[in-house]
Parts: C-alpha cells; sequence; structure tokens
C-alpha cells in the first residue's frame, strides 16, 4: 500500500503521470529504497517548472525529465 496524500508524491507535479519513485511509495517504517531519480541529472529549468506547492514533495516522473532532455 502506497503512502500518498492529498499532494500525491506518487504523482509528477508537471504532467500528473505515476512518477515511480520508490521511495514515495515506501511505507514511512520500511527502509526507504533507491530510486531511478537518485541516478538523474535534472535541468534548472525544468526544475523550475515544479509549482511551489510540490517543490521537495513529489518527483519528476522519467518521461518529463526525458522530454526536457530532448528539448535542450
Amino acid at each position: 500500500m502506497s503512502v500518498c496524500s492529498t499532494l500525491d508524491p506518487c504523482r509528477c507535479p508537471l504532467c500528473g503521470q505515476d512518477n515511480r519513485c520508490a521511495m514515495a511509495a515506501q511505507a514511512p517504517t520500511n527502509a526507504q529504497a533507491a530510486c531511478w531519480c537518485t541516478r538523474e541529472q535534472f535541468s534548472a529549468a525544468l526544475l523550475q517548472q515544479i509549482p511551489d506547492a510540490a517543490k521537495g514533495k513529489a518527483c519528476i516522473c522519467q518521461g518529463c525529465v526525458q522530454k526536457t532532455a530532448r528539448t535542450t
């Protein structure tokens, strides 16, 4: 079972799709697993697109990261 709440840390704050964040999907009592996002480079331009309410609370999905990488 996921611990996702109203501001859903399991959803990309840019497109709303599942961000597949292993850390957000972990129950608080479990050891946090490493996630794909820990091995990814996020551009400053991409990070600036995150709404203030979601900053530090929800990961960007791989699709948005890859889309930005192709356009920059």
